[in-house]
């Protein structure tokens, strides 16, 4: 049901509406108001985010390396000879890497895990990429990684774990100090917090 009633197959503002709506933290109001934004602008400017939506997954690959999207198998930040080697900071999705490159306090590589520890969701230890974290933490190579998941209970959790793998490979590991919310996601924290999360990061 939308604010035009039942969506007909011939339905094009319904069918946009509704389809906005599925996109998070958007509901049925601000759906319809992008929805008729759209259609009240240039038909060019609809037709080019068409073409953008429909080409998004052929277009982006997830670097080889460290997650990352980008349009290369190899990120910018990994093909960026200027990081830092010797600091690897874990995040749990690209969003995270954003923010924290927003914050402009940290100049290593980074980690991205995709998802997080959440046995009620399916998702265990085997699920998380460590084998490709353990293998770039290597101690000749790195000094330090950075731990950087939510500060929630599966962000915690992640946390342990991924410090437990590392110890037992001999890296030292530490996490983002608790200036961020707890419950908080990073992508929504501001760039002042992160950046003293970060600095006051310590051994886990």
């Amino acid at each position: 049901m939308s604010v035009f009633g039942s969506r007909a197959p011939d339905d094009p503002i319904g069918e946009l509406v509704a389809l906005l709506a599925r996109l998070p933290s958007v509901g049925e109001r601000t759906a319809t108001r992008l929805a008729f934004h759209v259609l009240g602008g240039d038909p060019e400017y609809a037709r080019a985010l068409g073409d953008a939506l429909m080409g998004i997954h052929e277009r982006v690959r997830r670097c080889v390396r460290c997650g990352n999207y980008g349009a290369e198998d190899i990120c910018r930040i990994c093909a960026d000879p200027r990081r830092d080697e010797r600091t690897l900071c874990v995040v749990a999705r690209v969003p995270d890497l954003v923010a924290i490159e927003k914050s402009g306090t940290f100049r290593g590589r980074y980690h991205v895990l995709h998802k997080l520890l959440a046995p009620l969701d399916g998702v265990g230890p085997e699920d998380l990429p460590l084998d490709a974290l353990v293998s770039r933490a290597a101690p000749v190579e790195v000094e330090e990684v950075i731990v950087a998941t939510p500060l929630s209970v599966e962000g915690e959790a992640t946390a342990l774990y991924v410090a437990e793998v590392l110890g037992q490979a001999g890296v030292r590991v530490t996490r983002i100090a608790s200036g961020v919310p707890h419950g908080g996601e990073l992508e929504f924290t501001d760039q002042v917090t992160l950046g003293r999360a970060l600095d006051g990061r310590k051994d886990i």
